[in-house]
């Protein structure tokens, strides 16, 4: 299985100011896998502690955390060389263990020779005691992306079409473009997810896999969470796929329950913003950068981190597939395709927010900054792409470049001074690239 972060993996280790590394992540987005691939194929050995499966590790953490120490008792328990350079040596679930995470520091100010990457689904969770800030590079795990799910499945020439640019291929292929895209709503990018759909193409066993997954995540609020945050944290949970149904999916605390308040949740809230089991889409009302100096935190969107888990929470059945032209698409007012291209921006480093005025008679779904530019994005589930909240943002700001993700076939329309481009769904990802090769 391909995945993009691993890239950056590489450009890691041939840092020459490289500091321990850190991997955040929900769980079960291909953490652990991820490191110990890396280990395989760009080191001679790896080492692996993981503070979970093993609490005994801990021990070698409990008095004397110098780098020196810890590669010794390392080595004495695994039998085995470390050497700088060629041994790469992994703290998994990082989190079990304050001190191990408190080493990194001493790593980077005394040993950097020494190739550490850690990992960790709880790390923004409060109670780790104090966090090495400065000393430490991080990397944020997401579920595969569409075109990694491509990649993952065998069909690495689609994406390569959309790479190159070949619009014309694209578009005598566009059906098939649809179909995998359906599919991926339903799959999502969740590894084991796309692993066993890419063995056995058997969508019943997807589902069951993501339920369990969803499962998982319960059984964390009860281990994780105070008694008295849990069922708050559970309501906020289940409340998305309710929410993101709405015509307007602007997240409101007193649709959970009677009487319900922001300040009464925002523990709660924090909890599954740190553990980034949800992605917080905030909106600004202006028109000015840095977006994050103008949004306006209390008003927001709540997105899971997968499209595939937020169609098992919802109970999609699977025969949604089978249903003519661009219903799936469409579905609960187009909340798997505003979820689907909230994904693909953020597995792409983007960090979107959404443009609204107060009264909401005017509303673009998301709104991103790149290269020095204001980009709104307007996502529509099917062909039918008029779009009035898009027209009045363009007539208000003039920006130099807009975008209306659909079904339909890629196009430009307007001049130099405000282009707006037509992008398919399937091809959202590639838009940095599509603009950077436009003339200026």
């Amino acid at each position: 299985m391909k995945r993009i972060v691993y890239d950056r993996l590489l450009t890691w280790k041939k840092s020459p100011d490289r500091k321990p590394l850190l991997l955040q992540g929900a769980r079960q987005t291909g953490k652990t896998w991820l490191m110990e691939e890396f280990g395989k194929n760009e080191y001679k050995n790896y080492v692996c502690l993981n503070f979970d499966k093993n609490p005994r590790l801990t021990a070698f953490f409990n008095d004397d955390i110098s780098p020196e120490f810890i590669i010794k008792s390392v080595e004495q328990y695994y039998n085995t060389k470390i050497i700088p350079g060629d041994t790469l040596v992994i703290f998994d679930e990082i989190q079990e263990s304050k001190r191990a995470l408190n080493s990194l520091k001493y790593f980077y100010e005394e040993a950097p020779q020494y190739h550490i990457i850690a990992a960790g689904s709880f790390l923004g969770v409060a109670g780790h005691g104090s966090f090495p800030v400065g000393k430490v590079d991080r990397i944020t795990v997401y579920p595969l992306s569409f075109f990694e799910f491509l990649e993952g499945t065998g069909k690495e020439r689609y994406v390569e079409s959309i790479k190159n640019f070949d619009f014309e291929l694209v578009r005598a292929a566009s059906s098939d473009y649809e179909k995998f895209l359906k599919i991926y709503y339903m799959v999502g990018g969740m590894p084991k997810s796309v692993a066993a759909y890419g063995a056995r193409e058997n969508l019943n066993e997807v589902r069951s896999i993501q339920n369990n997954i969803l499962d998982d995540y319960r059984d964390d609020f009860s281990k994780h969470i105070s008694p008295l945050n849990t069922p708050k944290v559970e309501m906020i949970w289940n409340s998305i796929p309710r929410h993101l149904s709405k015509e307007k999916k602007k997240f409101i605390y007193k649709e959970l329950t009677n009487g319900a308040r922001a300040y009464s949740y925002e523990d709660a809230m924090s909890w599954l913003f740190a553990t980034r089991l949800v992605n917080k889409i905030s909106r600004t009302q202006d028109y000015m950068m840095p977006l994050a100096s103008y949004a306006d935190e209390k008003t927001f969107k709540l997105f899971m981190l997968d499209i595939g888990l937020l169609s098992a929470k919802s109970s999609l059945d699977i025969s949604a597939l089978m249903e003519p032209e661009d219903h799936l698409f469409s579905i609960f007012n187009g909340a798997l395709t505003e979820q689907f291209v909230m994904q693909e921006l953020i597995s792409a480093g983007f960090s979107p927010y959404y443009w609204g005025r107060e009264k909401g008679e005017a509303e673009v779904d998301f709104i991103i900054q790149w290269q020095n530019n204001i980009i709104p994005i307007e996502v529509k589930s099917g062909i039918r792409t008029k779009s009035k909240s898009l027209d009045v943002f363009r007539k208000l700001y003039n920006p130099k470049y807009s975008i209306r993700a659909s079904l339909k076939n890629f196009g430009i329309a307007g001049d130099l001074s405000g282009r707006l481009f037509s992008i398919p769904l399937y091809m959202i990802a590639s838009f940095p690239e599509i603009l950077a090769a436009q003339p200026e």
